[in-house]
C-alpha cells in the first residue's frame, strides 16, 4: 500500500507542476489510473487511497475486474483500448466512458446497446495526430464529420477527443501531435458541439499534454510499474 500510494502521489505531484506551470488550475486536470494486465487488488489498493477513475484497454479484463470490484461502487470505468464491434455490448452495459471511437458503427452500437438504466455513455473520438499508417484513430479531417453524426445519436454523449503521439525525444514535435488534439477541439466547439475532454498524456509525456491542454492523463507504468505481457 505504501508502495502504490507513493507512486500516486508522486504523478499527482507532477500534474500539480504542470498544471501550475501553465496558468491552470490543478483539478483542471484529471488522472486516468491505466490498469490494463494489473490485478483487481492493485485497482483496489488504488482505490481505497482515493483513485476513482481507472482505464482498461481489454472487454475481457474489463468484464472480470468489473465483476471483482463490484463493491467499489464510485470507481468509475473507461475503456480506452480498440474496440471490435462484435464486443461493444459488454462495453456498453460496463464502462462509463469510451475513448477509442473511430468509426461511426463503433459509436451506433454502443449507443443502441447502453442500457437505458444507466446514464449516457460519455465518449471521445480517437484521432490519429501522429499520421501513422500503424496507430489507430481517424484522420483529424475526419473529426468533424463524425462527431457531428455522434452527437445525433441517443444514450451516449460526446464529451472529447483522444490521442496516443508517436513516441518522440523531441518535446516540440510531440507538442505539436499534442496540439492537433487543441486545434480540433476548439473547431468543434466553434461548430457548436461543447467537447470539454482532451485525452492525451501519458506517464513518459504527461507535461508536454498538460502544456497543451490536456484535461485527462492515461497512467499506468508510474503507478503500477512495468507490464509483463503474456
Amino acid at each position: 500500500m505504501a508502495t502504490i500510494f507513493t507512486a500516486w502521489q508522486g504523478v499527482r505531484e507532477r500534474i500539480a507542476k504542470a498544471a501550475a506551470a501553465n496558468q491552470r488550475e490543478i483539478n483542471a486536470v484529471a488522472l486516468l489510473a491505466v490498469s490494463k494486465t494489473f490485478p483487481s487488488e492493485a485497482i483496489r489498493e488504488l482505490y481505497l487511497i482515493g483513485q476513482r477513475a481507472f482505464g482498461e484497454n481489454y472487454v475481457q479484463e474489463l468484464i472480470d475486474k468489473h465483476a471483482a470490484l463490484i463493491d467499489c461502487n464510485e470507481l468509475v470505468w473507461h475503456f480506452i483500448g480498440p474496440l471490435q464491434s462484435n464486443k461493444t455490448r459488454s462495453v456498453a452495459e460496463l464502462a462509463d466512458w469510451v475513448h477509442s471511437i473511430d468509426r461511426l458503427k463503433i459509436a451506433e452500437r454502443l449507443s443502441a446497446q447502453r442500457p437505458e438504466h444507466l446514464p449516457h455513455l460519455n465518449v471521445c473520438i480517437q484521432v490519429n495526430v501522429s499520421g501513422e499508417v500503424s496507430k489507430s484513430g481517424i484522420a483529424p479531417d475526419e473529426c468533424l464529420t463524425l462527431a457531428t453524426k455522434i452527437c445525433q445519436l441517443p444514450r451516449i454523449q460526446l464529451r472529447g477527443l483522444m490521442c496516443i503521439p508517436e513516441p518522440t525525444p523531441d518535446l516540440a514535435q510531440l507538442a505539436k501531435q499534442f496540439k492537433v488534439l487543441r486545434d480540433l477541439q476548439n473547431q468543434l466547439i466553434t461548430q457548436g458541439i461543447p467537447v470539454d475532454t482532451l485525452s492525451m498524456g501519458m506517464s513518459s509525456d504527461l507535461e508536454t499534454a498538460i502544456s497543451e491542454g490536456s484535461t485527462l492523463v492515461r497512467v499506468g507504468t508510474a503507478l503500477f510499474g512495468t507490464r509483463t505481457y503474456l
